[in-house]
């Protein structure tokens, strides 16, 4: 399918006009992508201003400001004047159960703490999830939007993903040896220690790691070849849900750490040839998956 584009900036987009409750994919996309440019403006302009709130949630070092709160109350005003039905899961504490059967997954600000340092990196992720009547969510579209780079990753299921509106693919590095690997680190202060020591076996294996501080912006790095793989344990629903369909939608194996579904316990993205070899040295390093 064709990529989406952002909606006219002048009106929400319309991604249910019939009040049906249907899910599209496209046009879920879209009203995302419309959300997603808006609250990247929004941060944009507070980049640079004095923070009036910066509190801590698990740890002294998982941070969230007033900027965090604002640039999701934005996200959920507007997905519910458009589709007032729908369930909404946000980093925030937005939550409702919704009755239209979608669901959206929202972190207004993947990396916190690049946006607390005015570092360059940080970015807006809306996903929308099918909920089957069992339960099961499916994850149908997404978008990653990093303002300062104006960089928009977009996918739906089985439809491709874009950056800026233009197909990416992952890439077709074959040796692990050469590969470029991206990571991230827990908020616990045990885990973190366990991750380091996974880092000590594992460094010398690959071409070089890299920590950008932001899982959503790492998957889609994954997705357009910025780097070769990813790795990383302790995620939450929002930060995985869009950025894990960009990384797929681009060709990329997305597993835990055994080869199953992703999920909060461990995430794994990379290229089908080095996939298996990264899960593999992985566990020979020590990696275990996140027990909570």
């Amino acid at each position: 399918m064709p990529p989406a584009e952002p909606a006219d900036r002048s009106a929400p987009a319309q991604s249910d006009p019939d009040g049906s409750g249907a899910a599209d994919p496209g046009a879920l996309l879209a009203l995302a992508v419309e959300l997603a440019h808006r609250a990247g403006e929004l941060l944009v302009d507070g980049l640079d201003r004095a923070r009036a709130s910066v509190e801590t949630k698990s740890s002294s070092t998982d941070m969230v400001t007033e900027m965090d709160r604002a640039s999701e109350r934005l996200i959920v005003d507007g997905l519910l004047a458009v589709r007032p039905d729908d369930g909404i899961l946000g980093e925030e504490g937005s939550a409702r159960a919704g009755s239209s059967g979608v669901r959206w997954v929202i972190d207004p600000v993947d990396g916190t703490t690049n946006y607390l340092y005015r570092i360059a990196g940080f970015a807006v992720s809306i996903a929308a999830e099918v909920v089957a009547a069992d339960g099961t969510a499916t994850t149908v579209a997404g978008v990653v939007h990093d303002p300062v780079h104006g960089d928009t990753f977009a996918a739906t299921a089985g439809g491709g993903s874009t950056r800026n509106g233009e197909p990416v693919s992952c890439s077709s590095e074959p040796d692990l040896a050469r590969a470029l690997v991206a990571t991230g680190f827990s908020y616990a202060p045990a885990s973190r220690r366990a991750q380091a020591e996974v880092l000590v076996e594992l460094l010398p294996r690959v071409r070089d790691i890299r920590r950008f501080g932001a899982a959503a912006v790492d998957l889609c790095s994954v997705a357009c070849g910025r780097v070769d793989a990813y790795y990383e344990l302790g995620l939450a629903p929002w930060d995985l849900a869009a950025g894990a369909l960009v990384a797929a939608e681009a060709g990329a194996i997305v597993t835990d750490l055994d080869g199953g579904p992703p999920s909060g316990a461990f995430v794994v993205a990379a290229p089908p040839a080095l996939a298996g070899p990264l899960r593999a040295l992985l566990h020979e390093a020590g990696a275990r998956p996140l027990t909570r």
